[in-house]
């Protein structure tokens, strides 16, 4: 289904396509055995250019467009949900700049990130504030030409190896939302003051670097904060807004992935004497997986153009994206685990890794009851 996409919109979907089935879906297995941060994934796509996708020509990137990177995440995540993350973090570390940030700062800074010579995190959620980030402890003080900042992140992806890092941070304690600011730390690991743990036994995403950060009176240019004091929570929002389809576009690449593998599998599988994909309850299973992905792209795809289109009204749509395809990766990759049989609950087949997967982007991002919170307050509202 190709809904509202342009001819390079599905030239690049091929290109990613052909990247994702000849060049990431053999590692998928080993990246999620090791546990390690792939590497040699992410020079792949600096070789072919992945990396500007998110970001403007004129900040040295290839389309800007919501849609078109968003068509990409779901492309590597149908064979691996890691590879997939580290293309839609790079753009989550991004946008705080690109809707925050001065001339100066993006014209400073966005080139690198769309090159990929550097990589970008974005730190907002704390041991204390997941879901109610404007509960943060983290501050910044001001001292003449630089802010200090002091207090720690939690469940940062890619926060272990970013180099650029937009942190969230208190420069009001008592004002609460209106209190935060945001920050840009650049060359982050060598930074004075930082440290970056990186959490171990994750459920999946495994080879993806999650890491909690700690500040302990990390200095920062005053001019390398974003926008006014104050401004933070705004920005991180709307940040929000942009990200959750790019979640939503990896939870529909899981199910996806998912689906066309137990389809592969039911017309091979023989039980009685023929295909089990001719028994009706395997028809009805596939049919119902086929329509949860389905719904989930249209929505995800209207999200990511609505995005391009600069409309007003992206937090509701965006929220209805993330929770409709992250629900449907669960079930459908939970499905295909069940369609697979004995042989779902090995990791010799890949669907086992796509559910536990799954799992996640029901979580991050802002998890679903979060989404149903946005949704229901923006239908109830005068």
């Amino acid at each position: 289904m190709d809904l509202r996409l342009n001819e390079e919109q599905l030239m690049i979907r091929q290109t990613v396509r052909d990247i994702a089935r000849d060049k990431i879906a053999p590692r998928a297995a080993e990246i999620d055995r090791t546990g390690e941060f792939p590497w040699d994934i992410v020079e792949l796509f600096r070789r072919h250019d992945l990396f500007a996708l998110p970001f403007p020509p004129e900040y040295g990137g290839l389309s800007g467009s919501a849609l078109t990177l968003n068509v990409a995440v779901e492309e590597v995540a149908k064979v691996c949900a890691t590879s997939a993350i580290i293309l839609a973090v790079q753009s989550l570390g991004g946008y705080p700049i690109m809707l925050g940030g001065s001339e100066e700062q993006k014209s400073r800074l966005l080139p690198e990130l769309a090159s990929g010579r550097k990589l970008a995190a974005y730190a907002l959620t704390e041991p204390g504030a997941g879901s109610d980030p404007a509960g943060m402890d983290t501050r910044a003080e001001r001292h003449g030409d630089e802010y200090v900042l002091t207090g720690s992140k939690m469940w940062i992806t890619e926060g272990g190896v970013a180099d650029v890092i937009t942190v969230f941070a208190k420069t009001d304690l008592n004002a609460r939302a209106r209190g935060i600011s945001a920050f840009v730390i650049e060359n982050a690991q060598q930074a004075r003051g930082f440290t970056a743990a990186t959490i171990h036994g994750k459920m999946g995403i495994r080879g993806s670097n999650t890491a909690e950060l700690r500040f302990d009176e990390v200095v920062v240019p005053a001019a390398n904060r974003l926008g006014e004091e104050g401004d933070g929570f705004k920005i991180a929002m709307k940040v929000l807004d942009r990200s959750r389809p790019g979640v939503a576009a990896q939870a529909l690449g899981i199910a996806q992935g998912a689906l066309d593998y137990a389809v592969g599998y039911a017309k091979e599988r023989r039980q009685f004497g023929k295909p089990i994909a001719e028994f009706e309850g395997i028809q009805f299973m596939l049919a119902d997986m086929e329509a949860q992905t389905a719904a989930a792209r249209a929505m995800v795809y209207m999200a990511s153009q609505m995005i391009d289109d600069g409309s007003p009204d992206v937090a509701h749509t965006a929220a209805l994206a993330k929770l409709l395809a992250g629900d449907a990766a669960m079930r459908v990759a939970t499905d295909a685990v069940q369609i697979l049989g004995g042989y779902g609950y090995v990791n010799e087949y890949p669907v086992e890794r796509m559910m536990r997967d799954a799992k996640i982007t029901q979580i991050y991002e802002g998890t679903q009851q979060i989404q149903r919170l946005v949704i229901a307050r923006d239908l109830l509202r005068d």
